[in-house]
């Protein structure tokens, strides 16, 4: 079989569509001006070569042991600590401590005794010393280079042969066999494979870090999140000291953890008590406030949820939300106006979820609810009751998963009454029954709360 020489193509550096031939406008995505000539390879004969499949029932199983970083919250959003030879992708906005936290980290790692390899294209060895300074990183183990060829990467880590990697950051990396320039698609997508490559070949634990587009999503392909085994997000308003990192992808565990940090001039600590937090500057005894029993990922929190509700002025009513998709609380405002008869069409409607967390899941049905109409009223709900439920447009109180961890944490915090959906009943112990307060209906649910 002939070889087939691949021709140059032109790749879109927004969505990473690729034409033969050089367009105004990407057809992909639309974006004008942004197909850039990437050179072409060629495929490898494999006609020669003996290819093998194999029996899933008779491959081996792979028996994990993680490493412990020796930052909890950091373990948890990887799922109990980094897995030999996994390639982790950190994306977060510019100056919300992406790498701090990896400096602290590898601080961590290297005072066990492994020896980290940090590689920066984006800051001087004497640069990286200042901030290793303010964390403490003093470890001999831990080593510094600033690098962006990948060719000298790969020769560095052949040399020092090191436990852990940490590249700040992808966009800056490039290979000389392509044509185009550092942070295009096609560097990201070739860097990004070659990283696979030696975690994968080397069992070499890799951490890369990703920057993100005015949109909020990771820099380069899309494809880009599906190569690497765990996809993290650094959340954080920077007039808060509360950074988030939430897990989007993670093949050895569940997604959708959350780790919660506070930056302080060490630099991020753990906290360990996210509802102690949240709820620390609540006011009690004030009308459309509520708390409510979250689940991010398997952790449970009790988190503020307020609402101001006042008349308003224009001939269109005004809805806006911080943390709670708009859509559900519109939803839920109509269903109340038809199954409770209270109108709220001449009112405007502000939530927000205190502490700056989003919450998205159906369990945050009933507090919406309750900030609403006890703001609308004008009575506070009693700051020492505890609601969660979804609802349904019919007005029935609806089931929700991980009742056993919300009840707990919400008796642990010293709250004394929780409102919640009949049907999760029977999944909890007989002692904890006479604690709880069921409801089947949203009527029943105002009736349960005093509004």
């Amino acid at each position: 079989m002939s070889k087939r020489v691949k021709g140059n193509m032109f790749v879109c550096q927004s969505c990473g569509t690729a034409s033969l031939r050089w367009m105004g406008r990407c057809p992909g995505c639309g974006e004008w001006d942004s197909l850039v000539e990437e050179r072409g390879s060629s495929p490898e004969n494999v006609a020669e070569k003996e290819i093998n499949a194999v029996a899933l029932a008779c491959a081996d199983s792979l028996d994990i042991t993680r490493v412990l970083t020796g930052n909890s919250e950091f373990d948890r959003v990887l799922g109990g600590g980094m897995v030999p030879g996994s390639l982790v992708l950190l994306g977060g906005e510019p100056g919300v401590g992406k790498s701090t936290l990896l400096l602290q980290i590898s601080e961590l790692i290297a005072g066990k005794g492994d020896k980290v390899l940090y590689i920066s294209g984006e800051e001087s060895a004497e640069q990286i010393k200042l901030r290793g300074d303010r964390v403490g990183a003093e470890s001999r183990n831990l080593l510094v280079s600033t690098q962006t060829s990948m060719e000298e990467v790969t020769w560095l880590v052949e040399k020092e042969q090191p436990d852990m990697l940490v590249v700040d950051s992808i966009q800056t990396m490039f290979s000389p066999e392509m044509a185009s320039a550092p942070g295009s698609v096609g560097q990201v997508r070739e860097c990004t494979m070659r990283f696979l490559d030696m975690a994968k070949r080397r069992n070499l634990s890799t951490i890369l870090i990703g920057h993100i587009t005015k949109d909020g999503a990771i820099a380069g392909p899309k494809i880009l999140e599906h190569i690497v085994d765990v996809v993290l997000y650094f959340e954080g308003d920077m007039s808060h000291n509360q950074k988030l990192i939430r897990t989007v992808k993670n093949r050895f565990g569940p997604a959708n953890e959350l780790g919660i940090f506070e930056m302080t001039s060490r630099g991020l600590q753990s906290v360990e008590n996210p509802s102690g937090m949240f709820l620390a500057e609540r006011k009690k005894n004030v009308s459309g406030s509520v708390v409510m029993a979250a689940m991010q990922g398997t952790r449970p929190m009790l988190v503020e949820l307020q609402a101001l509700v006042t008349r308003s002025s224009f001939s269109t009513a005004r809805r806006m939300t911080a943390g709670v998709d708009p859509g559900r609380v519109t939803l839920l405002m109509a269903m109340l106006e038809k199954r409770a008869g209270i109108i709220l069409n001449s009112c405007d409607v502000y939530m927000n979820v205190a502490g700056g967390l989003s919450l998205s899941e159906p369990a945050l049905d009933l507090a919406v609810i309750g900030a609403v109409v006890s703001s609308y009223r004008d009575i506070p709900i009693d700051d020492k009751t505890v609601v969660f439920g979804e609802v349904g447009l019919a007005g029935e109180i609806r089931a929700v998963s991980s009742v056993s961890a919300r009840v707990r944490e919400a008796f642990g915090m010293g709250f004394e009454k929780v409102v919640m959906p009949p049907t999760n009943l029977d999944s909890l112990d007989n002692n904890k029954r006479k604690e709880l307060k069921t409801v089947e209906s949203v009527l029943d649910f105002l009736e349960a709360v005093g509004l």
